[in-house]
């Protein structure tokens, strides 16, 4: 984290805390509005698992997440729009063996937590939108590529 500005250490922070104060999260990642990765709880691990992997998350890998994500995040905003049923605040999906919650932040930007079974919908749903709300509106268009940018350093 050396070298970012103290707008992407503050985001960085605000997602740190957001993992370790909610019982239940697997992984989180916020997604540009254009679908790449901007911010994730396991920024070591960008590309792909192998479908072998048993660790946490979709396949264990920020990406998969992102992609499921900008893919959720896009297909309620088309239905929203058939529908004439305005902008998408937060999307859910429970699961047998977990949840998927994505929320949409300020910029068009996208905020997605996968959670385990028994977690407690509300207590997410409480700490994603203080999380949306802190965060969205420092996500300028510059911290959004430096965040890539950091992302992509770390591949």
């Amino acid at each position: 984290m050396n070298g970012l500005s103290s707008a992407a250490r503050n985001l960085h922070w605000l997602l740190t805390d957001l993992v370790e104060e909610v019982p239940g999260l697997q992984s989180v990642a916020v997604v540009s509005s254009d679908g790449l990765l901007l911010l994730s709880s396991d920024p070591g691990r960008h590309d792909a698992a192998p479908a072998t992997d048993a660790s946490k998350g979709p396949k264990g890998s920020s990406a998969d997440l992102a992609a499921i994500v900008a893919g959720l995040g896009s297909l309620t905003i088309g239905a929203a729009k058939l529908m004439d049923g305005g902008g998408i605040k937060q999307t859910m999906v429970a699961m047998d063996e977990g949840s998927l919650f994505v929320m949409s932040i300020s910029d068009g930007s996208l905020l997605g937590v996968h959670a385990s079974a028994d977690c407690d919908m509300g207590v997410i749903a409480y700490h994603m939108a203080l999380f949306v709300g802190r965060a969205g509106h420092v996500l300028t268009p510059e911290l959004r590529s430096e965040l890539r940018q950091s992302m992509e350093a770390t591949r």
